[in-house]
């Protein structure tokens, strides 16, 4: 009983996580512009049939780009990057017919000093003076 449970069961073990077919792609960036130096996230997700959408990682595209190279969902560009641009490709790995290309621009203004604090951003609201009263 156990060897017939054990093989009836198998087969359904090896489903990959994403059985159900994708049917489109599209960048979700968090960002409009990248930063040099540093590791940019492209996230992309992907719209089943039934048309849920979900996060998609490198297991499921091929990224590349016009520059930088790439470390799973991540485009690490140098810190000396001279372009103004970079044009990202993705392409899904099961069905290469199914891709989407985007430009994204090159961060140019310097990142500030400090992060803006709470008294910067929410004004103080002046104190109320308590009178008393005679009565």
């Amino acid at each position: 009983m156990k060897r017939a449970l054990l093989i009836i069961l198998v087969p359904f073990l090896t489903v990959p996580l994403f059985s159900q077919k994708i049917d489109s792609i599209l960048f979700h960036l968090y960002t409009d512009s990248l930063k040099k130096g540093q590791h940019n996230y492209i996230s992309v997700d992907g719209k089943h049939a039934d048309g849920r959408w979900q996060p998609l990682t490198s297991k499921e595209i091929e990224f590349s780009s016009s520059s930088g190279k790439f470390d799973g969902n991540d485009l690490i560009l140098p810190g000396d990057f001279k372009e103004e641009k970079v044009k990202v490709k993705a392409v899904l790995k099961r069905n290469p017919e199914i891709w989407k290309e985007v430009t994204i621009w090159i961060k140019t203004l310097p990142d500030p000093d400090r992060l803006p604090t709470k008294e910067d951003i929410l004004p103080t609201p002046p104190s109320k003076s308590k009178k008393k009263h005679k009565g």
